[in-house]
């Protein structure tokens, strides 16, 4: 099937979350939560290394919007799910990418705003995905890659589920050019996750 033909769903809601596809207008909100949190995301992000304008981060949430639409990459807005189901603060950013169809494969990315930390609100959200990718999407793969020493971030991908396959060896750069070595996670069919119905 081609993929522009699958129903991938635009809000997902967890227990505590409500994860949106960016659509036209969200760029303040964005823009609030990688300000406050740029000290935070720079030693990891590439993209956190200057503060973004609003507009910036408008154009990213509406070129973000339209690459959901065409299937090659899945950004969802992390908010904090009111009791009546709406969305409360923006707490971060998840997504699917480098994305393969041929074999079922997507790498999960995601970042956390600064004081939402400690509350398992990332881990909740990369659960999510997961299902998504491999409910939905029909994947055969999902991985997480992080640097070696984001402690933080290696640390949640296992209270997710997802099992440690390799670390690779000064493989990448940090932002500041000096290299990294890269942990690899992933959950597989056949493994962590059942065979589908079709032996999948």
């Amino acid at each position: 099937m081609d993929p522009l033909l699958i129903d991938v769903p635009e809000r997902i809601e967890t227990e505590r979350l409500v994860l949106r596809a960016p659509r036209r207008g969200d760029g303040a909100l964005v823009n609030d939560a990688v300000c406050v949190s740029l000290a935070e995301l720079s030693p990891w992000m590439p993209w956190a290394g200057a503060m973004p304008s609003v507009d910036e981060s408008e154009v990213h949430c509406r070129r973000q919007q339209a690459r959901f639409i065409l299937r090659e990459d899945f950004v969802l807005l992390i908010f904090l799910r009111q009791g009546d189901g709406s969305e409360g603060e923006l707490v971060g950013c998840i997504g699917l990418h480098r994305i393969d169809w041929a074999l079922r494969r997507f790498e999960i990315g995601y970042w956390r705003k600064t004081g939402c930390e400690g509350r398992g609100l990332l881990t909740e959200a990369v659960r999510a995905v997961a299902r998504l990718a491999f409910d939905v999407l029909d994947a055969r793969r999902v991985e997480i890659r992080m640097d070696d020493s984001n402690a933080a971030s290696w640390r949640l991908a296992e209270r997710a589920g997802f099992t440690l396959e390799a670390i690779l060896r000064f493989d990448a750069a940090t932002p500041q050019g000096e290299p990294r070595s890269t942990r690899v996670y992933a959950r597989v069919r056949g493994a962590e996750e059942p065979m589908g119905p079709a032996g999948v």
